[in-house]
């Protein structure tokens, strides 16, 4: 069985992964864009995401790279797929990524209300998970064989499985950015109560790259 992993999630200096008042127009809300300026001229986000030939290489691109290395499946919470709340509308939505999202692989989508599975083009398929998060980590497991799941984001659902324990490795993009308020990756947490300890820290061009791992 591979690892639960989170990576290449961007916060900004006082633990926010988004800015306050997300919308359709701004899925990020006020000033979370900026969040992910160190990802946006990497080559990996270039090639992986936008499919051009070049992209920046170095320590960011290298921890970028990283984060889609040896992942069988994901875990998305619903922000992370659509903007829409409640039940599912009939609006043709297929995610924020195009007809060929990045994943290419299963990919397990936490709602609570249920809709059939879509298959994208490029190996995508998400399915909707309305039994909670443990549940969809067993299927994600199972659907990753030995291979490592990477929990994608928000912030709530990565604060799930902390919560939980589940996470074996977290990566945070931690970017020069103060926003003040939105959306804490933190809140609520006792990170070392619950057995998780800073291995490092790595200076990037326009991040610094912090590890965490589950200790105990």
């Amino acid at each position: 069985m591979g690892k639960v992993r989170v990576d290449s999630f961007a916060v900004s200096i006082d633990g926010f992964a988004a800015g306050a008042g997300q919308s359709l127009d701004a899925p990020l809300g006020a000033g979370g864009t900026a969040l992910h300026d160190w990802f946006r001229p990497t080559r990996t986000f270039q090639r992986n995401v936008l499919g051009n030939a070049e992209g920046e290489s170095g320590v960011d691109d290298d921890f970028a790279a990283r984060g889609f290395d040896g992942v069988g499946a994901w875990i998305l919470g619903r922000n992370m797929f659509s903007p829409s709340r409640g039940a599912w509308p009939d609006d043709g939505w297929r995610g924020w990524w195009g007809d060929e999202p990045p994943y290419h692989c299963e990919v397990f989508v936490l709602t609570h209300h249920a809709r059939p599975p879509l298959a994208m083009a490029g190996g995508t398929t998400f399915h909707f998970v309305t039994e909670g998060h443990q549940a969809a980590l067993t299927l994600a497991r199972q659907a990753a064989g030995s291979a490592d799941v990477r929990i994608g984001g928000g912030a709530t659902t990565v604060r799930q499985y902390l919560q939980s324990g589940l996470i074996d490795s977290l990566h945070l993009a931690v970017a020069p950015v103060l926003l003040g308020q939105g959306e804490s990756l933190f809140a609520g947490l006792d990170l070392p109560a619950l057995g998780y300890q800073a291995k490092r820290g790595v200076p990037g061009a326009r991040a610094l790259h912090v590890l965490i791992e589950r200790t105990g």
